[in-house]
């Protein structure tokens, strides 16, 4: 017990999160999340903002704008017993795991080699799981015990079951999926690749055979001075292999968007698998309950003109530029 005082509000609003942080004279953030019209005064004195899932680019963003800010980023799950936290101030890493494991709770984890198209453990001859080297991404996963429990879904078994993994290193033992994909550096510092789920992280696949990390394609979208926020995900076209890349834009307020100029940016920062084909605009962001991105039903709607309401757009090369998607396209 520390005794902070603490403000609650009936309703969140990130119109007035600022003018509430002013108010109260606040020196903490709770929830820290990208969608807020970030200021460049403060006129108060904020020294922690808590981080759960910050893109490097935004975590950036708000340190050059706010000064020294100390952003303890976490990483955590519902279900699980297993946490990470960041209190070294790095950017873009999730946590870092020392000789003793600087979790919540000291959980047995590991990353685990993970086929990403084929949605599997990679195993060996002995038919175990085998975990990635430093520097390479990994599938998260926590030995399940006593200590560590997993209780599952109430009233869902069946999901349940399939989160939990079997005789993974041994006959006998039980690690939870976390469907999370995690590469840990040299320093043990954890940070997010991209994950096997269909949330906030992916993986698409081009046709022409390369992996594209969605999340890195979303930051380099995300330096346009007209886009507010961005989610990159892989959609199906017809008679091709693998998946191409869409970005949903949520546009600032007052700005249109710039075809001409999101072409050449793509052009100039990404390969031209990675480089997104289509577009489309929305109003606002669909998220899931814990303020990620939602990608499957974005990804399922594709870019079909005939249930989508809102703007699309296509990749032209010919005009190098994106140009309305139209039904008759």
């Amino acid at each position: 017990h520390i005794g902070l005082t603490s403000v609650l509000k009936k309703k969140y609003s990130a119109r007035q999160f600022w003018n509430d942080c002013r108010k109260y004279n606040s020196r903490k953030l709770r929830v820290f999340r990208p969608t807020f019209p970030i200021q460049r005064m403060f006129l108060f004195v904020l020294c922690i903002a808590p981080g759960n899932g910050i893109r490097s680019s935004v975590w950036k963003e708000f340190l050059m704008r706010f000064g020294p800010i100390k952003i303890f980023e976490l990483y955590g799950s519902t279900e699980g017993s297993l946490g990470f936290l960041n209190n070294t101030n790095k950017i873009g890493a999730k946590g870092v795991v020392l000789s003793m494991h600087m979790c919540f709770f000291l959980v047995s984890f590991a990353l685990l080699k993970y086929g990403i198209w084929k949605k599997e453990l990679i195993k060996g001859e002995n038919g175990r799981s085998n975990k990635v080297h430093i520097g390479e991404p990994g599938l998260l996963v926590f030995k399940v015990t006593e200590d560590g429990p997993f209780s599952g879904y109430i009233g869902n078994k069946e999901t349940s079951e399939k989160k939990l993994l079997h005789n993974v290193f041994v006959e006998g033992n039980v690690y939870l999926d976390t469907e999370d994909r995690l590469v840990m550096d040299e320093d043990g510092f954890l940070s997010f690749t991209d994950g096997v789920g269909g949330t906030s992280r992916n993986i698409f696949n081009m046709w022409k055979g390369e992996n594209v990390a969605t999340l890195e394609v979303a930051e380099i979208i995300g330096m346009m001075n007209f886009v507010q926020e961005v989610n990159v995900y892989g959609v199906s076209i017809k008679n091709y292999e693998g998946r191409t890349g869409m970005a949903a834009i949520v546009l600032k307020c007052y700005h249109n968007f710039k075809g001409e100029r999101l072409y050449k940016h793509a052009e100039d920062f990404l390969p031209s698998y990675a480089q997104p084909r289509f577009v489309r605009i929305m109003d606002v962001m669909q998220i899931t309950a814990n303020f990620k991105h939602q990608k499957m039903h974005l990804a399922n709607k594709g870019f079909k003109s005939e249930i989508i309401s809102e703007p699309l757009y296509l990749m032209y090369e010919p005009v190098r530029s994106y140009i309305p998607l139209t039904r008759e396209i």
